[in-house]
């Protein structure tokens, strides 16, 4: 059993899913909007270290997905830029957990914290629809 800082773009189904697999693995989650949090370059560059534009970003953000931006053709800092100014660019989840910043629900440093889940169903592409709060999620998971 972990704590885990969850970063989330409340009402994402996916999102859902994935929180729903952290608690039942045990894991204790804290979520944080990801839209209103107040990111900078700093707190934002250990989830993004080492990584692409091309790999860090949303392609779902509007501005992608209406190709006003496009993540390959930017340098890093300029990826940073624009995901700290309109923080729906970031790819989510973002997750804090024993000293390790993870982006991404497909991180294999996350595995340990998964439980039984087997990946059989994908939690990744989120459909945009109502989910539980984090708080309503843990006490419905709890036995």
């Amino acid at each position: 059993m972990a704590f885990i800082i969850f970063y989330e773009k409340p009402g994402c189904i996916n999102g859902g899913k994935q929180k729903k697999i952290l608690i039942r693995a045990g894991n204790i989650l804290e979520c944080r909007n990801i839209l209103t949090y107040p990111w900078s370059t700093d707190n934002l560059q250990p989830f993004i270290a080492g990584k692409r534009p091309q790999d860090i970003m949303n392609y779902t953000a509007p501005a992608i997905k209406e190709e006003k931006i496009n993540p390959v053709n930017l340098s890093i800092e300029e990826a940073v830029a624009l995901m700290v100014s309109d923080p729906i660019l970031i790819k989510r989840p973002l997750i804090e957990v024993d000293a390790l910043f993870i982006q991404g629900f497909d991180h294999p440093e996350l595995k340990p914290y998964l439980g039984e889940w087997d990946s059989s169903e994908d939690v990744i592409t989120c459909p945009n629809l109502q989910t539980l709060s984090c708080d309503d999620q843990q006490k419905e998971e709890k036995p």
